[in-house]
C-alpha cells in the first residue's frame, strides 16, 4: 500500500514548543532534510552570529522551498516567510 507522505512539511508555533525536535524526528523517520528558520535569518559564526540581509535570507529562503522535499520550522511569520506557507504541503502548528 502507497502512503500519501508531504514533502514539503512547514512547522509553526512559539518558542520552547517543540518545532526543532519534532521537525528532528520528522526529518529522520522521512529522511527530509529540516532546515531552522532562525537559521535562514543569521549566518551562525564561531565569532558570534550575523544577521543576513534580507536579499539574502530571501534567496537562501527560495533555495530551500525549490528543492524536491524539506521540514521547515520556525517562530516566523512576517511577508519573507509567505512562499514557505504557500509552498507547503502541510502545515503544523
Amino acid at each position: 500500500m502507497e502512503r500519501n507522505v508531504p514533502n514539503k512539511i512547514h512547522i509553526i508555533g512559539s518558542v520552547g514548543s517543540g518545532k526543532t525536535t519534532l521537525a528532528k524526528e520528522l526529518s529522520l523517520k522521512l529522511d527530509i532534510p529540516y532546515y531552522e528558520l532562525d537559521n535562514v535569518v543569521w549566518i551562525r559564526e564561531k565569532s558570534g552570529d550575523i544577521r543576513r540581509t534580507e536579499e539574502e535570507r530571501e534567496a537562501y529562503l527560495n533555495r530551500i522551498i525549490q528543492s524536491e522535499s524539506w521540514i521547515i520550522e520556525g517562530v516566523h511569520n512576517e511577508n519573507w516567510v509567505s512562499n514557505c506557507f504557500k509552498s507547503a504541503d502541510i502545515i503544523i502548528f
